[in-house]
């Protein structure tokens, strides 16, 4: 690793230290007293890095976001939710012990310390950082992600390991699809899921038999959120006139906007995310392609509003969270308050996601009564109904994926907003159980405990 990818600072989890440069460590004090024992699945044998990880005072979590790169705002985002999170659990606060009943401070009475390492959105940068997570510091859990390429091989990491990967944000069909792992849990919404919650409104409000531009990220978020928004269309006689397909971080989007401006669509969708959606649609607008057809984001993040200057007024797109959610969810104002006053600005889905995934690993961990990851892997496979940010959710054992709402979203027109964040207006919370695919359509097989 290079030095720009760790930064230092002492840990009792770990005699070596991490490189110093652009990641850090956050966690809390000490608990009093002697060192407690650890929790222990009796009769086991080690595995991954149990029981090590979790002999100390303090347990270590790894976690890989974009600090640069054409994801690093988002990445900057994640990371926030995962700090709050470590803070909340740490103190025992009243929003976590309402998600996690069981949690005084810490987890299992041991207080959390979160390794942060830059992944830029590269999969062999974040796995390579993981991995010392995992070997230097004992890390009894890894998370991150952003990018879907990232978080698959995560999973595969995970699985190899035998540490728990909870991931972070990560759209594509496949991470709890045909690359999921015993090791591996998601929380967050998806392609599929985005594509079916959002197609009906997009019918409804554009009408039947419009032909469709598509610009895709060429990785497997992109090509599986296109896929799926073809698929939950092609019903209502959407065809596909172009699709449009741009390496990740591409500098310039013109010569794929000339192609989608020449070809008759009535409805460009774009499925490009972070820093590159921005470039694109601003780009779009330069080339009038705004002016022809009607913009939709199927899988967006907030800030886009704020980074477009106004281009996402009047457009649909499909989310994970939005904070006047805060209307109809107690919890989510809650921690909408939390981070406000930690970080001075609403929060937007990538900050949730990864609060709520991690203390909701949090509650399994206390649920199992171990840090044991076969243990604490099956608490998450018994389905059980547990509270989130966004209402009621469960995880499906059969691909560890969460079943949670999708946010339908239409961007205000400025006149009507009430102040600088309120970007969006909710058109739906469309309930999961009615829009996930069943657990066998993308081919998952989670393998072995151990």
């Amino acid at each position: 690793m290079t030095k720009k990818h760790f930064e230092n600072m002492s840990s009792s989890v770990s005699r070596r230290t991490l490189l110093q440069g652009g990641a850090g460590l956050v966690g809390g004090a000490m608990l009093a007293g002697g060192v407690p024992l650890p929790a222990m699945a009796v009769g086991q044998a080690p595995i991954g890095t149990w029981p090590a990880g979790s002999e100390g005072k303090t347990v270590f979590i790894g976690a890989s976001v974009p600090r640069t790169g054409t994801y690093a705002v988002q990445g900057e985002d994640e990371l926030k939710g995962y700090q709050l999170a470590v803070e909340q659990i740490n103190e025992g606060s009243d929003l976590v012990k309402m998600i996690s009943p069981k949690t005084k401070k810490g987890v299992l009475g041991k207080q959390l310390q979160l390794g942060v390492a830059d992944s830029a959105a590269k999969p062999n940068e974040a796995v390579q950082a993981q991995q010392r997570f995992i070997s230097e510091n004992k890390a009894v859990m890894i998370t991150g992600g952003t990018s879907s390429a990232v978080a698959v091989a995560l999973n595969k990491l995970a699985q190899r390991e035998k540490v728990l990967f909870v991931c972070g944000i990560s759209g594509s069909n496949d991470t709890t699809g045909k690359d999921c792992v015993r090791y591996g849990i998601r929380q967050n919404f998806f392609g599929q899921t985005a594509a079916a919650a959002i197609a009906p409104v997009l019918i409804k409000e554009f009408g039947k038999d419009k032909k469709v531009a598509y610009m895709t990220p060429d990785y497997t978020y992109g090509h599986t959120v296109t896929k799926s928004m073809q698929d939950n269309t092609a019903s209502a006689g959407w065809t596909t006139v172009t699709n449009q397909i741009s390496p990740l971080g591409a500098p310039d989007f013109s010569s794929y906007l000339l192609n989608v401006a020449n070809s008759g669509a009535d409805v460009l969708i774009n499925v490009n995310w972070g820093h590159d959606a921005v470039l694109s649609i601003q780009q779009a607008k330069q080339f009038g392609v705004l002016d022809k057809m009607k913009l939709v984001v199927p899988y967006q993040v907030p800030f886009l509003a704020r980074e477009t200057g106004g281009l996402m007024q009047g457009v649909y797109a499909a989310t994970d969270y939005w904070w006047t959610l805060e209307d109809k969810f107690p919890l989510a104002k809650m921690f909408n308050a939390a981070f406000e006053k930690k970080f001075g600005y609403k929060p937007e889905w990538g900050a949730e996601n990864a609060f709520i995934s991690f203390v909701h690993w949090a509650r399994m961990v206390e649920e199992a009564g171990t840090f044991y990851p076969p243990d604490v892997i099956k608490v998450y496979e018994k389905q059980e109904t547990i509270p989130s940010l966004v209402g009621d959710v469960h995880y499906r054992k059969e691909d560890h994926q969460c079943v949670r709402p999708v946010i339908i979203v239409k961007g205000k027109q400025q006149k009507d907003m009430k102040g600088k964040e309120d970007y969006y207006d909710i058109v739906e919370v469309v309930p999961g159980e009615g829009i996930i695919q069943k657990p066998d359509a993308f081919g998952c097989n989670l393998g072995d405990y151990t």
